[in-house]
């Protein structure tokens, strides 16, 4: 973990309120998809915590929701402008407990950090299938992105305005392991319907490093911190 500071190189909307932000600087903590980093906000007490989309040598792309006011700063942020993050965060995804044909859900805004998940699987011979789960077709981003990756991509929309009607559990078909990231009752339907998987955690956060205990909850081997433990945990270790 370093505290390091990024020049800002885009900031664009892909929906009405979900932006792209490409950052350039050390991305040398980097190590695993599934990562995030955690943004000061100029006048805000606590930092933000974003979830890695993407990351190379010297360039780093998040993607955000608007959700709050911190958020709508960082959506007014402009190119050439520079801003401070503690990168990077949590554990990540663990590609090498992959089966060869693992499937990646991603949900609303937990849709970034599986993009480079699928990249890493891909580059380590793995042959996944992709599984996007939005609540309308207005909301739906980087579909374009993910079938780009050569992989098969299935959306999904809660009011059957685009794809598939209903949420991403009805387009896993026979998958046994799965990949989650998205919001609660989504990781809790997709952990019913597989026997394996990896599930990222969304919760909120103080320090973002495990110091200040808030953001813990509560698994079978005990409590874990989701930023600091987390924010993925094994299939089997998830309690409801």
């Amino acid at each position: 973990m370093k505290d390091i500071k990024y020049t800002i190189l885009s900031n664009e909307a892909l929906t009405r309120d979900v932006y792209r932000m490409v950052l350039e600087g050390d991305t040398s903590e980097c190590i695993r998809p599934g990562q995030f980093i955690e943004i000061r906000i100029p006048g805000r007490y606590l930092r933000r915590p974003i979830s890695i989309c993407d990351y190379e040598e010297g360039k780093l792309t998040i993607i955000y929701k608007v959700v709050g006011e911190g958020t709508m700063d960082m959506s007014t942020w402009k190119a050439g402008q520079s801003l401070e993050a503690l990168c990077a965060l949590g554990n990540g995804y663990d590609i090498s407990a992959a089966p060869d044909q693992p499937v990646v859900t991603g949900g609303g805004v937990g849709v970034p950090p599986m993009y480079a998940l699928t990249k890493a699987l891909l580059a380590a011979g793995k042959h996944p299938r992709v599984a996007l789960g939005f609540n309308t077709k207005d909301e739906i981003f980087y579909e374009e992105e993910f079938k780009a990756l050569g992989v098969p991509v299935s959306v999904t929309t809660v009011d059957g305005s685009y794809g598939t009607r209903g949420f991403v559990t009805s387009v896993l078909g026979d998958a046994d392991y799965a990949f989650c990231c998205g919001p609660e009752p989504m990781l809790k339907a997709v952990h019913q319907s597989v026997h394996g998987g990896q599930f990222s955690f969304e919760t909120r956060m103080g320090c973002g490093f495990g110091a200040c205990m808030g953001c813990s909850r509560k698994m079978k081997s005990g409590y874990k911190r989701i930023c600091k433990d987390g924010p993925i945990f094994p299939w089997e270790d998830i309690q409801w």
